[in-house]
């Protein structure tokens, strides 16, 4: 009796942020269902599209990856995304894990012993591919963004097709190549699992990884936030970038962060984002929803200022409107 008395208040505060998440998705625009179909099966996902689009013209694509818990509409109102797309003038995709394929809905972003990482992967390409055929998505710009499974996924993604992103973020994530299974997946997110030696792609003919942005917790306690420097050390090694002066933001009452910028002839290729009071959770996201801390760094506006830099460096690409300031 006891468990259940526990259990039904716990029960009532996720079915009404369910409710919430379902309300802020599908706000202003088209929050459009759809089906991926690949070798790992099925996978659902949901596409936002803001109102008055310019028509004719293709725009910039944002693929969110959720985290362990959520779904796509819990996602999209914790981060508000959504809002920001309205605003700017892009697509935003939602992939989402199935129950069945796991049971807390994470990525198998580490399964790469069994394909089932490979497999998801294919998946995700398989949605994109989609949108650009079907919604005038510009496939020479889009990036990639996840929250701990989710950030998994995004390095697998774009290690594997780095031609097919052009920028990466990854919110409380740990390094590419560290994992193959489910106890080193524990191990790495832990911290005792820092890099792979064969993390990077070998052979003159490997492509380079696209730009990334790293935002990780101090105070985490699912990903050790160690993860978050070794993910940017190894990133801007495979890119020959080398890390600057840290300095120190804050704006406004939000909590204080450490930005790193690591540079290659004058780019920042990699950008790290410490926030030491930051747990396991999306910076800046909806108070209502799990896995936010409203009271962290925009984390939705520094991925899209990263994204729309890099956007804009690419060839017939077009500016984004209104690129937001990294550090809010």
């Amino acid at each position: 009796m006891a468990r259940a008395t526990t259990r039904a208040p716990r029960a009532a505060k996720a079915v009404r942020a369910r409710a919430t998440a379902r309300g802020v998705a599908t706000g202003p625009g088209d929050w459009l269902p759809g089906l991926a179909l690949g070798p790992g099966g099925a996978r659902r996902y949901r596409l936002y599209r803001p109102p008055s689009l310019p028509v004719g013209e293709k725009v910039p694509l944002l693929v969110m990856l959720h985290g362990c818990g959520q779904d796509s509409a819990g996602f999209a109102a914790s981060t508000r995304m959504n809002a920001l797309a309205r605003r700017e003038g892009f697509l935003v995709l939602y992939p989402e894990q199935d129950h069945l394929a796991h049971p807390q809905r994470c990525w198998n972003w580490y399964d790469t012993r069994s394909g089932r990482a490979q497999a998801e992967a294919s998946l995700i390409l398989s949605a994109i591919d989609q949108v650009v055929l079907l919604y005038a998505a510009d496939p020479a710009r889009i990036a990639v963004v996840g929250l701990s499974a989710g950030a998994g996924m995004a390095a697998l993604l774009a290690t594997r097709e780095p031609t097919r992103f052009q920028a990466v973020v990854m919110h409380s994530g740990v390094a590419p190549g560290v994992a193959e299974s489910t106890a080193t997946a524990l191990a790495a997110m832990r911290g005792r699992r820092l890099s792979a030696p064969d993390a990077a792609p070998a052979g003159p003919a490997a492509k380079p990884w696209p730009p990334l942005l790293v935002i990780q917790g101090g105070s985490d306690a699912v990903v050790s936030p160690s993860n978050g420097a070794a993910v940017a050390r190894l990133w801007a090694g495979q890119l020959g970038a080398s890390a600057g002066t840290p300095r120190e933001r804050q704006r406004g009452q939000r909590h204080p962060m450490r930005v790193t910028d690591f540079q290659h002839r004058g780019r920042a290729l990699v950008s790290l984002v410490e926030v030491p009071r930051l747990g396991h959770a999306w910076s800046g996201g909806t108070a209502s929803q799990p896995y936010s801390d409203a009271l962290g760094p925009d984390a939705s506006r520094m991925a899209w200022a990263f994204v729309a830099r890099q956007f804009r460096r690419t060839p017939g690409g077009g500016t984004p409107a209104k690129p937001a300031t990294l550090g809010r």
